[in-house]
């Protein structure tokens, strides 16, 4: 079949979103399905077939995004010649406006993933004060969907509870085959190389922004240093607007030593950098997923994570890594407890986890889903405003029979 994916953000720009669209259409590509994807204009963007910009109003905001001008005639042109099967839209403003519009005019199915906790962001565009809206605004948009994507059943069930109608499906976003062989030689000169003549080497992936909760992490590595040993060194893997704060706050915390900002690392090192450490160690309460938990599950390194949505579908106390509450004190005593025995079973695990999400399988889930999509369109088609379904969860049940 043919998938229009429709994007407020794309490469180059570096964030969750991108990243899964990227690897899902390489995913459905990888099993004969022809992908577009629309996405708006960049500074510094490399021209690649397959990929339709349309004109960015403004550009590098907050950090590199680009706000894109979804009335651009060349959507549709474009749009209008690829005669698609299926729209596959993965924000439900701006160039979701245009895509529910395509939709309608082309009688095409249209597919939405909820990617994202919007209210979480509002106060980048200092506009708090319109939390208690975001629910009315995701089911006006997702009642005009033919199937609604949720990257796990945490979020599936959130989208069932703000009342969304529409069917909901899980599909998370997939792990690529080479996050599970990292370079063993590179990883081991990265961690002599940045453990120096500390013990025990710990690495978090993420933007640098305020949602990400590093402050917490930071400061829950200070009690330890306070309390044990300045024996560890942190890697933190990636950029964002908040890196001014986190390094004035590193400063006055007095863990200059301790805490290596790595910058922005291209996606497929990112695995070196987690299997060149003991643990990785995350405190994001907005994950909709927590992909870079899976990369560092695919490597072999256990998790330390905040329980929240996202991260409590993907880690498993015991089993890959383990969980706290938002608690320094406890955090800092987990990892105690962590460094301080055999982590072999968790390694493997971690691994076993991984391998549930492995890209192949989530590109054929997506490709069932589609189906399921565009049956679902000619029925509403034929009855507009007939019946409506509930979830459905193909990839846990497929999850269930490859573990039975």
């Amino acid at each position: 079949m043919k998938i229009a994916m429709m994007t407020n953000n794309y490469k180059p720009f570096v964030a969750g979103v991108p990243i899964s669209i990227e690897r899902l259409s390489e995913g459905l590509r990888a099993i004969g399905h022809e992908v577009v994807v629309f996405a708006p204009d960049y500074d510094g963007q490399e021209e690649e077939a397959n990929v339709v910009r349309c004109h960015a109003l403004v550009k590098g905001v907050a950090n590199g995004f680009s706000v894109p001008y979804f009335l651009d005639p060349k959507i549709e042109k474009a749009f209008r010649e690829g005669d698609f099967d299926v729209i596959h839209v993965h924000h439900p403003m701006l160039i979701g406006r245009s895509a529910l519009y395509l939709s309608k005019k082309y009688d095409v199915p249209l597919c939405f993933t909820y990617h994202t906790r919007y209210e979480q962001y509002l106060h980048y565009i200092k506009a708090s004060f319109l939390q208690g809206m975001v629910p009315f605004y995701v089911n006006q948009f997702t009642s005009q969907c033919d199937l609604v994507f949720a990257p796990t059943p945490s979020m599936q069930s959130y989208l069932e509870d703000i009342g969304t109608e529409t069917r909901v499906a899980v599909l998370p976003t997939g792990i690529l085959p080479e996050s599970f062989v990292p370079d063993q030689e590179e990883a081991a000169k990265l961690r002599r190389e940045l453990l120096g003549e500390k013990k025990h080497l710990f690495c978090t992936v993420a933007r640098l922004a305020k949602e990400k909760n590093l402050e917490f992490l930071l400061r829950a590595l200070a009690l330890r240093k306070s309390m044990r040993e300045a024996d560890f060194r942190l890697v933190i893997v990636g950029d964002g607007p908040y890196k001014k704060q986190l390094v004035d706050l590193v400063n006055e915390l007095g863990l200059t030593d301790e805490i290596v900002f790595a910058g922005r690392v291209p996606n497929a090192k990112v695995s070196v950098y987690c299997k060149a450490a003991d643990l990785f160690l995350f405190s994001s309460l907005s994950e909709t997923q927590g992909i870079v938990l899976l990369e560092a599950m695919a490597a072999g390194t256990p998790v330390l994570a905040v329980k929240a949505s996202g991260v409590k579908d993907v880690v498993v106390n015991g089993k890959n890594g383990y969980m706290t509450y938002l608690s320094e004190k406890e955090y800092e005593y987990r990892l105690n407890e962590l460094l301080s025995q055999d982590r072999s079973y968790l390694e493997k695990g971690a691994r076993e986890s991984a391998e549930k999400y492995e890209m192949p399988e989530i590109a054929k889930c997506a490709a069932v889903y589609y189906n399921i999509a565009i049956q679902s369109h000619a029925g509403r088609s034929m009855a507009e405003g007939g019946q409506r379904f509930g979830s459905i969860s193909y990839f846990n049940s497929r999850r269930r029979q490859r573990n039975s």
